[in-house]
């Protein structure tokens, strides 16, 4: 019985041993200070990211991480315009905002979007929006007027963020 127990710590601690040897065990202890993202310019600022090279076992039970930067005020100014319909998911990270039907103030058509924010930069080509009623997709006019909306209020809230 006891000779059963020393054999399990005995393999336990091999396992912790051979873990640590791989370099990962150590550096997840440390105490790293991740760097506060600013936005200048309208774009985000870049910092110092870790990625994992692959070279200590702990990277292989890392996440499909994506990459994709989203510009604060695209996010925010499609919010803003698009308030009047209910959020279904919303990911910063990777930057789609997708809604349910709604209608806008004053309107009596339902609308449904799908935003695509793919950039850091406040740009109309970081933007895209799919814009769809219940009858089928709206016209190009229309989707154009809801992307010249949140960029224009995406301007309006970099201009905002640049006097404080």
């Amino acid at each position: 019985m006891i000779q059963l127990r020393l054999q399990k710590v005995g393999l336990a601690l091999a396992c912790v041993l051979m873990v640590a040897s791989c370099g990962g065990l150590r550096d997840s202890f440390k105490n790293t200070t991740t760097p506060d993202p600013r936005v200048k310019s309208g774009r985000e600022a870049k910092g110092p990211e870790r990625v994992g090279d692959g070279s200590s076992l702990l990277d292989a039970f890392k996440g499909g991480q994506s990459n994709v930067k989203v510009n604060r005020f695209l996010w925010t100014a499609s919010l803003d315009v698009l308030s009047f319909l209910p959020v279904q998911t919303a990911d910063p990270f990777t930057g789609v905002i997708s809604t349910g039907y709604g209608r806008p103030p004053g309107g009596g058509q339902a609308y449904r979007a799908t935003v695509l924010i793919s950039d850091p930069a406040l740009d109309a080509r970081s933007l895209k929006v799919a814009l769809q009623t219940q009858r089928g997709p709206v016209s190009d006019a229309t989707q154009r007027a809801v992307e010249d909306a949140i960029l224009a209020r995406a301007r309006q809230l970099r201009i905002n963020a640049g006097r404080f």
